[in-house]
């Protein structure tokens, strides 16, 4: 029995799971040993259905389960994230007197966490006599995917001892919920703390560099990976390429693809999201076709690449065909982005009759990106009456949005209707809708700063606010000043 326990491990612990379950058939007898060797094995190859129907093939056979079945069966449950059968586990492993270890109570928290039941996880997580890092780095998980990064930082700073993985959720965490600039200080604390970041800790930071054009900071971590040799699988790749295209430098991005042993689907979409976004559309459209010949299925997220590269490109009829394509070719459904890409397309080709329709025809309801799509185009292209269509639905959609307003008192100025633009104004300040100050960052030297209108908190804002001044004259925006002050001329 010892051997050929020994030989269902090693089977399962190469990959070889089909051989495991042939040489488990064939066995005159099995103890639980071999059932939880090959339940494990399912599990860890993603396989969590089949685990779990083995585990009933178990019971059916009158095999008891233990503590460590039990991790194996309720980490299926995570894997699938079906909370019913989740707690189905759980009120068996209650009923049945089961001994509630630190890797099985990790494995019950783990699932509510990936199941969006943090209550549960957190009584658990109470419960708990001794609390280990996976412990609390389940925790931590469970807050940063609610949104909750002061309970994940105040429980990361109570932790004892931190190793790379606390670390990472923490600062996975932060990028997951925008908070950019927080994930870089926690990469460099984690460095003054003197844990050693993994491949993990460079996609999360490369992310945080991408939502904040962060290039400098970006290159220092290529350099970073390069230096100590960091694996560059095709997660990490995709990070740098994506990284590369969002901060500006499409060469680099291109030369990261190039170099790369292997690239999936994300790869390549990827650098089609990048090309589109720097305006090669020609070049990412050719990207895709390449794509689809290696012989990997596009996903929608490829779709809105391409498409955005047609609207960029102004390839209407190349944007007709693929729209058409992700459904007869793909079955693919369009999505809210995918409409809002076509009508953007239509709309700046001056095809304002078929971008409304295509809005009328949408198998979803439209929402703001769609309609604001329509309106900018109409604006673009003087069209009042279908921009004003346009901007009353977004008004219904979001009545507090300040832009909106702003926006379609413009339009009406645009055309000279000065009395409709005081209208749209009265109607914000009656509705108590106030204009929010934009903000935005910018990188220098490695540093990002963050800056709103108006705002003179920089030490150097003086200098700032000349040099815009220079800028602005030099850049012929005459005919914009001239715009507002025309709007204030009339009142609005």
């Amino acid at each position: 029995m010892y051997v050929h326990n020994g030989v269902i491990h090693f089977l399962v612990s190469s990959g070889e799971l089909e051989l495991a379950g042939k040489v488990f058939d064939e066995s005159c007898v099995r103890d639980l040993v071999s059932w939880n060797s090959l339940i494990n094995g399912y599990i860890r190859s993603g396989r969590a259905k089949e685990a779990i129907g083995l585990y009933r093939k178990m019971q059916e056979e009158g095999v008891e389960p233990d503590a460590v079945t039990m991790i194996g069966i309720v980490s299926s449950c995570a894997q699938l994230e079906d909370l019913k059968l989740g707690r189905d586990f759980h009120k068996y492993i209650e009923d049945h007197g089961l001994n509630l270890t630190i890797p099985l109570s990790n494995a019950l928290m783990d699932m509510y966490v990936k199941c969006g039941n943090l209550e549960s996880a957190q009584r658990i997580f109470d419960d708990m006599e001794k609390k280990t890092i996976v412990s609390c780095t389940t925790m931590i998980v469970g807050y940063t995917r609610l949104g909750l990064l002061d309970a994940a930082r105040k429980l990361f700073d109570e932790m004892p001892e931190k190793d790379v993985v606390p670390w990472n959720a923490i600062i996975g965490g932060c990028v997951q919920a925008k908070c950019s600039k927080e994930a870089l200080t926690l990469f460099h604390e984690m460095q003054d703390a003197g844990i050693d970041p993994d491949e993990v800790t460079m996609v999360s930071c490369l992310s945080a560099c991408s939502q904040l054009g962060a290039l400098d900071v970006g290159i220092w971590i290529h350099h970073y990976i390069e230096k100590h040799k960091l694996h560059l699988n095709v997660v990490l790749g995709t990070a740098l390429i994506d990284m590369y295209a969002k901060c500006g430098n499409i060469t680099k991005a291109l030369q990261v693809f190039h170099e790369m042993p292997s690239r999936n689907s994300l790869t390549w979409t990827s650098i089609i999201g990048g090309l589109a976004l720097h305006g090669n559309a020609h070049d990412a459209l050719s990207y895709f076709s390449e794509m689809v010949k290696v012989g990997l299925r596009p996903d929608e997220v490829t779709f809105l690449g391409v498409l955005s590269a047609c609207s960029h490109g102004g390839l209407v009829e190349e944007g007709r065909k693929y729209f058409t394509q992700m459904t007869s070719k793909f079955s693919l459904s369009p999505q809210l982005k995918h409409y809002s890409c076509m009508v953007d397309l239509l709309g700046r080709a001056g095809l304002l009759d078929e971008a409304e329709e295509l809005v009328k025809s949408m198998a979803v309801e439209p929402d703001a990106v769609v309609w604001g799509a329509l309106f900018f185009a109409c604006r673009m292209h003087g069209n009042f009456e279908m921009g004003e269509r346009a901007a009353l639905k977004l008004l219904e959609l979001d009545p507090h949005d300040s832009g909106i307003y702003v926006l379609l008192a413009n339009m009406y100025g645009d055309a000279n209707m000065w009395e409709e633009a005081g209208k749209v104004r009265k109607m914000m300040r009656e509705r108590g809708v106030e204009k929010i100050p934009g903000c935005s960052s910018i990188e220098v030297n490695g540093t990002v700063y963050e800056f709103i209108v108006r705002d003179k908190s920089h030490p150097e804002s003086e200098k700032i606010y000349g040099c815009l001044i220079q800028l602005t004259r030099q850049s012929g925006f005459a005919e914009f000043t001239y715009g507002l002050s025309e709007l204030e001329t009339h009142g609005v």
